[in-house]
């Protein structure tokens, strides 16, 4: 059984590749920098070097692989993000198509269910689709908010700011990657499902940004104050930093168009979590903004 692992020294992959040592199981794990990974860890997996966005090394890298573990590495500034991340994801899909993988677990998101209209979150759903047509068996795991997404804002939480172009008072799923990689690990390993496959990852609860403001209030011991932006503002903000049109509206549109949404999949045993914000706050949070006493 061989299991392809992307991105194994991110926030999800990491905790992938531990888990799956745990097992007893090799992984191939793709990198553009192996020496990231840590010495024990190196001697444990089979990488391969390479970028996710060359197709022709990802076509041979994953070849005759049982499973891969599909992370689109496409950050959401390049110019073009939608086709970029479709045409990244094209090596994986031919391989699939051509048998030369047999499943694929995608790291997909809440929102890729409307198929159009929630900015970057468009091209997991352009990829979902074209992975449903190869005939490989698949799993979409329809994640919510990272809270690791807090960490890209910290010197506005050292102010005592949380900024949103979000409804303030609208729930949304948030989850812990660590506990992502939980379930992944538990995908990859599991030989029984078969066919297409979507499964919700929602953490513990919904929250909405003003109840994030006050468990970040009482976990970091300082005030946090909510302030909501519009989505124009966030306009001016990208074109300000020199980010090109496509990718400034694929950004805005990751929160536009999921602003109201009810996701496909309803919360349920299988689709809940159990890191909470308040605890993941504390521990991975508070270590790194500075001390509010001095």
């Amino acid at each position: 059984m061989t299991i392809v692992v992307t991105t194994p020294t991110g926030n999800v992959g990491s905790r992938v590749v531990r888990l799956l040592l745990q097992a007893g199981v090799r992984p191939r794990v793709l990198a553009r920098d192996p020496a990231r990974l840590d010495a024990a860890t190196r001697e444990l997996v089979d990488a391969r070097r390479g970028d996710l966005t060359d197709a022709a090394f990802v076509r041979e890298a994953v070849s005759g692989a049982r499973t891969v573990f599909w992370v689109d590495p496409t950050p959401h500034t390049a110019e073009n993000p939608v086709e970029t991340s479709e045409r990244t994801a094209s090596g994986l899909i031919d391989a699939a198509r051509t048998g030369d993988v047999q499943r694929v677990v995608l790291l997909s998101s809440v929102g890729a269910e409307k198929r159009g209209g929630a900015g970057h979150i468009d091209g997991l759903a352009r990829i979902e689709e074209r992975l449903d047509a190869t005939g490989a068996d698949t799993l979409h795991l329809r994640c919510g908010y990272f809270f690791t997404n807090l960490l890209m804002d910290l010197d506005g939480l050292a102010q005592g700011v949380l900024t949103t172009s979000a409804r303030p008072d609208a729930p949304l799923p948030w989850v812990d990657p660590r506990d992502i990689g939980d379930v992944v690990a538990a995908r990859l390993l599991n030989e029984e499902w078969k066919g297409r496959n979507v499964q919700a990852v929602h953490g513990p609860e919904d929250l909405t940004y003003q109840g994030i403001a006050d468990i970040l209030t009482e976990t970091l011991d300082r005030p946090i104050r909510l302030q909501v932006v519009s989505d124009d503002d966030v306009r001016a903000a990208l074109m300000s930093a020199g980010l090109a049109l496509t990718a400034v509206e694929g950004i805005v549109g990751m929160t536009a168009g999921t602003r109201d949404l009810i996701p496909e999949q309803p919360r349920d045993l299988l689709t809940t979590t159990p890191t909470t914000l308040a605890a993941w706050s504390y521990t991975r949070l508070r270590p790194v903004l500075p001390d509010p006493t001095t």
